[in-house]
């Protein structure tokens, strides 16, 4: 089986990121209730589930912050990470760091895994120090990472076999709606379990919304992501247009954000240095969504696209334009500088 989750992985549009990538800033088969469990967790009081520890795998620029708000709401943390210079702060901090996903699965019933890509997901779930070699019966495992729909249901039946439930939770906002506590969280799996991870999640998001079996939190990630991308692509060249057509770059945002084509890559995260404080273009594009991953997220859908013969015309065109862009050099850059790489590419 873990063979078969790699294929998935790999065909899953991760050909080009098959060791896990940093985010520059910083996506079933239905599983059979535990009801048993389900009653436990409903009757747990909030204030000793709080001194409960809660794994936490994956310290990304996403990650981080996220873990961080848990500590806030008063769990204490089991951590890992591949690169142990992103678990320092946290254990200057009193938490509990330890060396594979399997050893957090020891010490935790209720784990969050926050990772870049489908590969990564699968090894820190099926791999050899994996969390499935020692997960506990009953335990909860959320993935809060973006990948393929098909690979969250892998990972699902092989968290069944295993006696515990796992749900899919992939998450939208950024890096800022993380540090913040403002994340949306869209939940796929068995609904009887939504109310003990909406526990969690609600720690870290101000919306958590259930979106069906598990996959479904995945597709919705997808299907939004694609959007996303579209629209900054179409803000960036818009802008641009209208600022080689003489316009004041803040006025013509201003201009945007009370008409038809107001939308949140516009008013929100504005692409155009200077026309806004506090998003990656004031800051040369470093932080938030990186390029490689909002290409690895549109390469998801365009496998989606192909399984579910859905058209994605403009959704494969943003796909093309973000590969180019990690190819030029913009891979670690946040994605909103497509702007940047339109300014510079004469043969556009």
């Amino acid at each position: 089986m873990a063979a078969s989750l790699r294929l998935l992985g790999a065909a899953s549009g991760l050909r080009y990121w098959s060791r896990r990538l940093r985010p520059a800033a910083g996506s079933f088969a239905a599983v059979k209730p535990l009801n048993f469990l389900s009653g436990w967790r409903r009757t747990e009081a909030r204030s000793v589930a709080s001194k409960t520890p809660v794994g936490f795998i994956g310290l990304g620029n996403m990650g981080n912050p996220m873990a961080k708000n848990l500590m806030k709401h008063g769990y204490p943390l089991i951590i890992y990470d591949v690169f142990p210079d992103a678990c320092k702060e946290f254990q200057d901090a009193g938490e509990q760091v330890v060396s594979s996903p399997a050893d957090v699965a020891e010490k935790a019933d209720r784990i969050i895994t926050m990772l870049p890509t489908s590969i990564n997901a699968i090894e820190a779930y099926s791999g050899a120090n994996g969390i499935l070699k020692k997960v506990k019966k009953g335990s909860l495992l959320i993935d809060s990472s973006t990948i393929d729909p098909a690979v969250s249901k892998e990972l699902a039946k092989e968290v069944e076999k295993m006696g515990a439930v796992f749900m899919d939770a992939p998450v939208s906002g950024g890096v800022g709606a993380a540090r913040s506590g403002n994340l949306t969280f869209m939940v796929g799996g068995v609904e009887d379990e939504f109310a003990a991870a909406q526990e969690l999640l609600g720690c870290m998001g101000s919306n958590v919304v259930y979106c069906g079996a598990v996959g479904t939190g995945q597709a919705a990630k997808i299907c939004n992501n694609m959007l996303l991308a579209i629209s900054m692509i179409g803000t960036a060249e818009a802008m641009n247009l209208g600022i080689r057509l003489g316009l004041d770059p803040k006025l013509l945002a201003k201009i945007l954000n009370m008409s038809s084509g107001r939308c949140w890559s516009s008013d929100t995260y504005n692409p155009v240095p200077g026309v806004m404080d506090g998003v990656p273009s004031a800051n040369n594009y470093q932080g938030g969504f990186g390029t490689t991953l909002m290409a690895k997220d549109l390469g998801l859908a365009q496998d989606s696209a192909t399984s579910t013969k859905s058209p994605i015309l403009l959704g494969s065109l943003a796909h093309q334009i973000y590969r180019m862009m990690c190819a030029k050099g913009y891979s670690k850059k946040d994605f909103s500088s497509v702007f940047q790489f339109l300014r510079e590419e004469e043969t556009f």
